[in-house]
């Protein structure tokens, strides 16, 4: 599946589960906004934002990567962002990738819901 296929069942598992103002890093949705950590000059944009009772959450396409400390950084930010505002981050973990995710969020304590993405 490419990414853009992914995000898209992210959308999809989104709006089953209520979330509203849904905004996509794809072609067809409003772009969620960038954040930029300090002392980083890449800024990060989440693969999906949406409200939900008014608090806003992230899903992120959780997937293997070599750049493994980018993705935590990513990661952490995200779920900070929810939590001062009252959502969540959930990670969308495609067949294959659920352990790699599920190990990442355990070893470095990031406070996320790991979600099983269907093919």
């Amino acid at each position: 599946m490419t990414e853009v296929s992914l995000i898209e069942k992210a959308v999809q598992w989104a709006k089953k589960h209520g979330f509203k103002e849904i905004k996509a890093n794809i072609e067809e949705f409003e772009k969620p906004t960038q954040y930029t950590l300090q002392g980083r000059d890449q800024p990060f944009v989440p693969d999906v934002t949406a409200l939900q009772f008014g608090a806003k959450s992230f899903f992120e396409i959780a997937m293997k990567t070599e750049d493994v400390q980018n993705r935590v950084s990513k990661w952490k930010l995200l779920s900070t962002l929810a939590s001062r505002k009252g959502g969540k981050l959930y990670l969308l973990a495609p067949k294959g990738h659920k352990a790699f995710t599920t190990d990442l969020v355990a070893i470095h304590n990031i406070d996320a819901e790991v979600i099983y993405l269907k093919n």
